[in-house]
């Protein structure tokens, strides 16, 4: 019998938004539907959140805690980084993008209701880093979503050189509240769908 190859992505680190921690609903339904596979999640704060600050930290140390926490997981399943995904809510996974486009490894990047811009500021994109992106992105997004209306997502997205899926939740705005059980079917689906 052919001995089944492990999968592409063996563990996925978990950010929050900016005004959550790493019990956030969505980041705990994603978590229990890949660790039911086998796959390992870690889900993090970021130190303002430990501190039981309201203001973000500055990028750099929002980025750092990313790459300690792809490291750590890294050792701990005793894998390369390069099968580490990374991504989250949000600031989380706007945050997650910059580490990659910074070098990073990573298998690839949940980019769950992604902050393109300010609410009503179009004209202030969040954008620059994207295209120095190249692994496999799956953007998760509502329809309705104050900080990207579809249409401006996928041009934005146009940039990264690698793969990239957009799932749109109908009706959803940015907390995609009350649909965490869809977002990590999506999540779920799509980590499970990746080859080596």
């Amino acid at each position: 019998m052919a001995r089944k190859s492990p999968p592409a992505v063996a563990g996925l680190v978990l950010t929050p938004g900016a005004s959550a921690g790493r019990e956030q609903s969505s980041l705990v339904a994603i978590d229990d539907a890949l660790s039911a596979d086998g796959i390992g999640v870690e889900r993090i704060d970021f130190p303002y959140h430990l501190a039981g600050r309201r203001a973000p930290d500055r990028p750099p140390v929002l980025i750092a805690t990313v790459v300690a926490a792809s490291e750590a997981l890294a050792d701990a399943l005793g894998v390369p980084a390069r099968r580490i995904a990374l991504g989250g809510r949000s600031m989380g996974g706007r945050i997650c993008s910059m580490a990659v486009a910074d070098g990073l490894p990573a298998a690839a990047l949940v980019l769950i209701s992604y902050p393109l811009h300010p609410p009503g500021k179009p004209d202030r994109p969040r954008t620059e880093h994207l295209g120095a992106v190249s692994v496999p992105c799956l953007f998760v997004s509502g329809t309705r979503d104050a900080f990207g209306r579809p249409e401006e997502l996928e041009a934005a997205t146009a940039a990264i050189a690698g793969p990239v899926s957009h799932v749109w939740i109908d009706g959803g705005d940015h907390s995609l509240r009350k649909r965490d059980d869809q977002v990590a079917a999506v999540v779920h689906s799509w980590i499970l769908g990746l080859t080596p």
